[in-house]
C-alpha cells in the first residue's frame, strides 16, 4: 500500500499521493505567530484608544502618504466606502486625521495625520519596526532586500503597482 493511500481522501493535508502538493507548514506556522506577535503589541495600544487593526492600516497609510485621497485608500485596502468612512470618522473625531479637500478637485478629499496621529503612529509603529530590525539584523547583509522581493512575490500581481507606487518594493 502506498503512503499516500492510507489518507481518508485528497484533502487530507497529510496526502502526498501523485500530483500532490507540497504544503509549506513549516513557514505558514511561522507567519501565523510572526503576525501575531507583530500585531500584539500595536493591538495593546490601539485599544486603549478604542481602536482596532483597521484605524492602524488607515493611519499607516496617511502617514506613508500625507494628502492621500480617499479614493486611492480605499483601492488600497479593498474595503468598503462605509467601512472606511466609519474608520476615517472615529480617527477624524478623535484628532488623529483631519481631511481637507483638493486643490485643483474640489470633490476630492485629501487626508493628513495631524501631529497627534504622526506621534500616535509613531508610537505603534516602535515596537514592530524594532522586531523587524531585530530579524534582520541576524540574517546576512543583504537578506532585507530579499525579505522583501519576497514579500512582494506574496501580493497578488493586480496589486503590484500598488506597491511601486508606495515605493514598497525594491528592486533584485
Amino acid at each position: 500500500m502506498a503512503a499516500y493511500e492510507k489518507n481518508v481522501n485528497k484533502t487530507d493535508i497529510n496526502y502526498a499521493g501523485p500530483g500532490a502538493e507540497v504544503l509549506p507548514l513549516d513557514i505558514m506556522g511561522l507567519f501565523f505567530f510572526a503576525y501575531r506577535d507583530f500585531t500584539g503589541d500595536a493591538d495593546a495600544m490601539l485599544g486603549h484608544q478604542g481602536f482596532g487593526r483597521a484605524h492602524h492600516r488607515v493611519l499607516y497609510f496617511i502617514c506613508l502618504r500625507p494628502g492621500m485621497p480617499v479614493a486611492d485608500l480605499l483601492d488600497i485596502l479593498k474595503i468598503t466606502k462605509q467601512s472606511l468612512a466609519r474608520v476615517l470618522r472615529q480617527l477624524i473625531d478623535n484628532g488623529y486625521v483631519e481631511q481637507k479637500t483638493g486643490r485643483s478637485d474640489r470633490r476630492q478629499r485629501l487626508l493628513f495625520a495631524t501631529d497627534k496621529g504622526r506621534d500616535f503612529f509613531g508610537m505603534l509603529s516602535a515596537t514592530q519596526a524594532s522586531r523587524i530590525n531585530d530579524a534582520i539584523s541576524s540574517l546576512p547583509q543583504d537578506a532585507s532586500k530579499i525579505v522583501t522581493r519576497f514579500l512582494a512575490g506574496m501580493v497578488d500581481p493586480n496589486d503590484q503597482a500598488i506597491l511601486e507606487r508606495l515605493n514598497l518594493t525594491t528592486g533584485p
